[in-house]
């Protein structure tokens, strides 16, 4: 299998890690929340690598801009959102 065939192919690994993405940053735990944004990381270098392959501009810059948003997202929930903190303290109370 030669390599443009490998980096066609890419295209579905890429999509499988974006969905684990997203379903990982919707669990309650921000431990979770953050391993799903490293995952999603990984799938923007994914769809870059592919759009790099296929000429795909607007795609890698799309992907550019959401792993941007990503990193933003780890740093939010590994020093914890006043958000999250207010929601678990609304659920004792409940």
């Amino acid at each position: 299998m030669d390599v443009d065939t490998l980096l066609d192919l890419l295209q579905w690994p890429a999509m499988a890690v974006t969905l684990v993405a997203a379903f990982l940053v919707g669990a309650r735990h921000a431990r979770k929340r953050v391993i799903g944004f490293w995952t999603f990381i990984l799938s923007n270098v994914l769809w870059i690598v592919w759009g790099v392959h296929d000429e795909a501009w607007a795609l890698i810059a799309l992907q550019a801009g959401l792993a941007a948003m990503n990193v933003r997202a780890i740093f939010r929930n590994e020093r914890g959102d006043p958000a999250d903190e207010q929601v678990a303290e609304e659920r004792r109370t409940t």
